[in-house]
């Protein structure tokens, strides 16, 4: 209850400093976020000992690890962010974790390749249910003037599961074999789950927007129909613009990002245990950082324009190019690492200002499914086709260039830049459109 009237105090101030119990349930949600993507790029990270082990082609660990995944990962994400957005998100997101935390485990015991699609499907069924509904909790604890900042926060949660998954993954893989990691890494994950639903209470929905007459659900009318919310990210420019412009930055950033252990190992000359220390460094420090600067330079600009939500990822992505170019090119591995420290770090500048941008666009009974379309869109783009797309580029360049055929496939990446680039300037053309257009109308 006193939570709840803390909630209805806020509307008189929406943008107040949260509690501290908003950060509280922050960090709990980034936590589970961590052990999401943690558990989600183990399979990129351990790709040569698996590749080994059940004698896999690149393709077949590009699928594994895109379209397979990203096709129950997507397309389950919908009706469960219908459901969230009905029910107790809190409660949706604690079963999820549960479920791809034991589909973890169960990588770890699969031993042939279709035992193990079976069950890289199955974790992406449970993480299907795991960022909508956080993000949606996230702006009910968070008011629209400290969104950026704690979206961005929570947008940790991939470098720094990546960066603990290359560097305890690699280091079990190194002294026990692949699929002790898998399990005690899956494990962690169930007592996660209990933790969830201990720590973290369901927020009144919408309690922290704009002051406007309130009904018992915390909004100011009927609950918006699955149709109806469909209907309306569909048929709104900005949102699928947002939405697309995210799926080709993604095809980089998971096309190169599922086979870049694999490339350092393989083409670089780094081991294992290198890999644990230095690759998983250059994640944590680079990725999380650059995600983190992001959300306070979303805060910082978009109150001025709202157009920044798409140029700062236009500009950063621009700039990235060379790095990557370089990462590609390098001889060795240490100077492939210091080009890597660039693209890390500068493109994950969309992923804060996508998610920011539709949690503030839509109504708050929607904003769970309309961060699972987001998502359903940017992920069967990034998600689905990058590493499959990486993979089958590797297998065709492998017969002319067996021993670099991976840096040629990487090649193939750059011009999906310049596809992000325009999408985004193209969605700065549109919100300064709708800028003018509503300060032309009073709106």
């Amino acid at each position: 209850m006193q939570d709840r009237l803390r909630f209805e105090a806020a509307l008189e101030a929406p943008s107040a400093r949260p509690g501290a119990r908003a950060w509280i349930v922050l960090g709990v949600l980034c936590f589970v976020y961590v052990l999401n993507f943690l558990d989600r790029q183990l399979l990129s990270i351990l790709a040569k000992p698996i590749q080994d082990a059940l004698h896999l082609s690149d393709s077949q660990l590009g699928r594994i690890g895109g379209l397979y995944f990203a096709l129950f990962y997507c397309l389950i994400s919908i009706p469960v962010g219908w459901l969230a957005d009905r029910t107790n998100r809190v409660g949706v997101l604690s079963i999820a974790c549960a479920l791809w935390s034991a589909a973890t485990v169960a990588c770890g015991l699969s031993a042939t390749y279709p035992q193990l699609v079976a069950a890289r499907m199955a974790v992406g069924v449970g993480e299907a249910g795991g960022v909508p509904p956080s993000y949606a909790i996230i702006s009910d604890y968070f008011p629209p003037g400290r969104r950026g900042t704690a979206l961005g926060l929570f947008n940790l949660g991939p470098p720094i599961g990546q960066a603990l998954g290359i560097a305890l993954g690699a280091s079990i893989a190194a002294a026990y074999g692949w699929r002790p990691a898998f399990i005690a890494l899956g494990a962690v994950g169930v007592f996660a789950a209990l933790m969830v639903l201990l720590i973290v209470r369901e927020p009144p929905r919408g309690g922290l927007d704009a002051a406007r007459p309130k009904t018992a659900a915390g909004l100011d009318g009927p609950k918006s129909g699955f149709a109806a919310t469909v209907k309306m990210f569909f048929s709104s420019p900005v949102l699928l613009l947002a939405a697309f412009a995210s799926g080709a930055t993604q095809m980089i950033t998971y096309g190169a990002g599922n086979f870049s252990t694999l490339f350092l190992m393989r083409e670089k000359g780094m081991t294992l245990s290198q890999v644990a220390i230095y690759y998983a460094l250059v994640v944590a420090i680079c990725m999380g950082g650059g995600i983190f600067v992001s959300g306070r330079v979303i805060d910082r600009f978009a109150h001025r324009s709202k157009s920044s939500y798409a140029t700062v990822p236009a500009v950063t992505l621009a700039a990235a190019v060379p790095f990557f170019l370089g990462f590609i090119w390098a001889p060795t591995w240490p100077l492939a690492l210091v080009f890597l420290a660039g693209p890390t770090f500068l493109n994950y500048f969309y992923l804060s200002a996508a998610v920011t941008l539709v949690q503030n666009e839509v109504r708050p009974d929607q904003r769970v499914l309309s961060g699972a379309l987001l998502l359903l869109i940017m992920n069967l783009i990034g998600l689905g086709l990058g590493p499959t797309f990486v993979g089958a580029m590797s297998d065709l360049f492998h017969a002319a260039h067996p021993h670099h055929s991976l840096q040629f496939a990487f090649l193939t990446l750059t011009p999906f830049y310049g596809l992000a680039i325009a999408l985004f300037l193209a969605l700065a053309r549109v919100l300064r459109r709708e800028a003018a257009l509503a300060k032309a109308t009073g709106r």
